[in-house]
């Protein structure tokens, strides 16, 4: 039986490689080796609470931003913040590791893409995480094939999976303030606690489809050619994409609330974004 250290081990060292191997795959989507700008962090300038190692790229052929980000970080929740997260009751000490990925691309035709996946552990440990894209230009060909591979990739576990975490992901990625989603969607999930091994198979295999995805999406829509007139969509679509991110999203509150990196936290916002 595998021991609450050794899982630990084993989830922060595949979080590692599958950053590793994103970035492999967007630079060789772009066409060259050596294009990101890599920064590593600690928690605590005092004391070993962790840290992680950032990837960003930006104004590259077909990414005008991408970030990758792996963090592995440990230490106490503030009493506030501990309130929120389970397992909590009796201590307020945390481990957590994770990925993350924000795309945002030069070309309208091609969706911003998100993907995370992450592991907490408190008195016990869960996994969360999830993927979705938010065109700018509307394309129901793309919505289409993009639900199929995710219910393919969750009908893999638990024919259960893709319609929960699919109406999850829908609640999630809402803008109540604007009373739209933020894109088409994907799965998003939480607290997942059920069984480790068949969750951390599902975590794998999520992150595994999410590369697969973003590179068949990149191949088709990148050879659509776009005008001025959609670029200023893009922009607009990116304003949301920042009042969710700022507002709503889990993450930049987990990562404000425990100390983290602000380049990391803030890594997924674009370039450029516009309000009207």
């Amino acid at each position: 039986m595998i021991n609450n250290l050794e899982k630990k081990k084993i989830v922060k060292n595949w979080f590692k490689s599958l950053q590793s191997s994103i970035c492999k795959e967007i630079e060789k989507i772009e066409g060259k080796k050596n294009l990101f700008k890599s920064k590593k962090w600690k928690r605590s300038k005092k004391n070993d609470e962790g840290g992680g190692k950032f990837h960003i790229l930006e104004n590259g052929k077909i990414f005008e931003k991408v970030g990758v980000n792996f963090s592995e970080v440990h230490g106490k929740f503030s009493k506030e913040f501990k309130k929120q997260l389970p397992g909590t009751n009796k201590s307020s000490k945390f481990w957590a590791s994770g990925i993350s990925v924000v795309m945002h691309m030069q070309n309208p035709n091609i969706p911003a893409m998100h993907f995370n996946t992450r592991y907490i552990f408190t008195s016990h440990g869960w996994f969360g995480g999830g993927m979705d894209v938010t065109p700018c230009l509307k394309d129901t060909k793309l919505n289409t094939w993009f639900h199929n591979e995710l219910k393919k990739c969750c009908n893999n576990h638990n024919k259960n999976y893709y319609k929960k975490y699919k109406n999850w992901c829908d609640k999630y990625f809402y803008l109540p303030h604007r009373k739209e989603p933020r894109g088409i969607g994907g799965i998003f999930f939480d607290y997942k606690k059920e069984n480790w091994e068949r969750d951390f198979a599902f975590v794998r295999d999520v992150g595994i489809t999410f590369k697969k995805i973003f590179t068949h999406i990149i191949k088709i829509k990148n050879k659509k050619k776009w005008n001025k007139k959609q670029k200023e969509i893009q922009y607009i679509k990116r304003g949301r994409y920042v009042e969710f991110n700022l507002l709503y999203d889990r993450g930049t509150k987990f990562g404000l609330k425990t100390n983290g990196n602000i380049e990391a936290i803030l890594m997924s916002l674009p370039p450029i974004a516009k309000w009207k």
